[in-house]
């Protein structure tokens, strides 16, 4: 059974449930959805699991889609839970079978952490046979499950105890082993154990390493053993200094005469890269490397991320900038973000999931004078905007929440909601309306066809004068959903005066700017008509 929850804390409080049901159980989510489902990790450690529980952790170096990249192994550190940091899909995939095997004996959740170069890669593996399934049974066990704090200070003792425990399993675990010899100690965790690999063969350069794939707890007498043979160590992991820490600080312990580098030769941020480790190492150790990276910058055309050509979200904005050209727009997390690009440039903030609407309640106690509008998406509402939008009709605010409803999840690959009659498994289910969520909040609401620009500029000077939280839906479905292509549109040069307003205020990638010309590419035309209706002298027609 899977499904898509609908955030990241519901998910991990349904993995529970099957834990506790003597069921395996995996909850997934990018590294930011760890700190939406943080409340019930942290106690979730503290009651323990029966079936097996795997939280997926994907994090993001260098923010490739991402507003922040945190480094999730603190997460496991935080909460006294074991981690896995897999360095190829063969590692992927046996590392989720050994998490569930650990926490089956540990009665633990375990994180385990695939960053992106891992979960966009491709390999063979080799599979094994599928374990039985585990039976479901149910037993009442309120002294752990019910996490009073008199329950509660027992059950941190006992966490600390089994994470103890772990470590020493750790100790002899697959995913860590030494190869190599030399005079050089370097230990690598996850992915960067691949670019060590290659640049030591890329500088012909002879090295002991240990490869480490258990991230927390540190096996500390692996760690200890190995740095006893080598005078200088190198640590090479990407983002926060976890494991340098941990051998420096076992270093001291030990009193050891050892130099260990890492961050100090090394960024703490993005991704780091084969020729990147050669080049450090080669200037710490005094050696004139040659780097062959390949700087595609100078030879690429720039293609920054715009919205699908006749996309709603872009005739939504363009509304929004025409009724409320002084507005504030804070905004959310979604394909609407691109917003925030010129030519539409209608987005003044963005946090988090849910946060537009969250802001806005700030912004509106704050800029009494100002007219807010919080700009959201329909999957997104119903992830975290909800309880916004609670917040702001309990404390009498005064803001609009522009609810961009393309019928879909579509930044991250058309995913079902809640909104949209089905499950994860395509079976029919009960379609939920924002509009009638925010109704019987008493929230004034209007819905209209973003394509429409009239009646959605209309609706939205009207809602932005209401007093009190308002909300417009604009509903239409993602373009690339659409099963029918409508006619396509084109500019009668003879009547196109130059002025350049459909390229310079709406920004649809098929219309083309070529010299002082102006035309549709009919390959890319939707036939969504928008550009048609701010032609200011009606120069673009549907082709008969």
């Amino acid at each position: 059974y899977m499904e898509y929850s609908t955030n990241e804390k519901v998910a991990f409080e349904v993995a529970i449930g099957a834990s506790w049901s003597n069921l395996r159980a995996m909850v997934t989510m990018k590294h930011v959805g760890v700190n939406v489902a943080a409340d019930p990790l942290m106690t979730l450690a503290y009651a323990g699991t029966e079936g097996g529980f795997v939280l997926v952790s994907a994090d993001d170096p260098s923010m490739h889609s991402s507003q922040n990249e945190q480094d999730n192994r603190y997460y496991a550190k935080l909460a006294n839970i074991p981690c896995l940091e897999p360095a190829s899909p063969q590692e992927a995939k046996d590392m989720t079978i050994k998490a569930f095997d650990i926490s089956e004996k540990f009665k633990l959740p375990v994180i385990l952490r695939p960053t992106t170069r891992v979960s966009h890669s491709r390999g063979d593996v080799v599979l094994k046979d599928i374990k039985e399934k585990n039976k479901t049974k149910w037993e009442k066990n309120p002294k752990r499950k019910v996490t009073l704090p008199a329950n509660a200070r027992i059950l941190h003792v006992e966490l600390l105890e089994k994470i103890k425990e772990v470590e020493k399993y750790f100790e002899d675990s697959e995913f860590n082993w030494i190869e190599g010899s030399g005079e050089i100690g370097i230990i690598a965790s996850g992915v960067s154990y691949n670019y060590v690999k290659e640049a030591l063969n890329y500088l012909d350069m002879k090295a002991e390493v240990l490869k480490l794939g258990t991230m927390h707890p540190i096996p500390r007498k692996t760690i200890l053993d190995f740095m006893k043979k080598h005078k200088k160590i190198i640590v090479v992991e990407e983002m926060e200094p976890i494991v340098e820490t941990e051998a420096k600080n076992i270093a001291q312990e030990e009193k050891l005469d050892i130099k260990i580098h890492g961050k100090d030769i090394l960024p703490r941020y993005y991704e780091y890269s084969t020729m990147q480790f050669a080049g450090a190492i080669g200037k710490l150790l005094g050696r004139d490397v040659k780097i062959n990276d390949v700087d595609v910058s100078s030879y690429m055309v720039p293609r920054p991320p715009v919205l699908c050509p006749g996309c709603p979200h872009r005739a939504s904005y363009y509304a929004l900038k025409k009724a409320v050209p002084e507005g504030i727009y804070p905004s959310d997390i979604g394909c609407y973000t691109l917003a925030a690009l010129p030519p539409l440039s209608a987005v003044d903030t963005c946090v988090c999931m849910g946060g537009s609407i969250g802001v806005s309640c700030g912004l509106s106690k704050a800029l009494k004078d100002k007219k807010i509008i919080a700009t959201i998406g329909d999957s997104t509402f119903f992830h975290t905007g909800i309880p916004a939008m609670v917040n702001g009709v309990y404390n009498k605010d005064d803001f609009t929440i522009f609810l961009l409803d393309n019928r879909t999840t579509a930044m991250t690959g058309h995913q079902p909601h809640p909104g949209t009659g089905k499950t994860a498994t395509g079976k029919d289910t009960v379609m939920l309306y924002p509009e009638k969520i925010a109704e019987s909040m008493g929230v004034f609401t209007k819905v209209v066809d973003p394509y429409n620009l009239d009646e959605t500029i209309k609706a939205l000077k009207e809602a932005v004068n209401h007093r009190g939280v308002s909300m417009v839906v604009a509903r239409r479905e993602c373009v690339l959903l659409k099963k029918t292509k409508a006619k396509p549109y084109y500019i009668d040069e003879e009547k196109c005066i130059k002025c350049f307003t459909c390229v310079n205020k709406l920004g649809c990638p098929a219309i083309v700017k070529d010299g002082n010309r102006v035309y549709i590419d009919e390959k890319f035309c939707t036939g969504c008509g928008v550009c048609a209706q701010i032609c200011p002298v009606q120069a673009i027609k549907v082709i008969k």
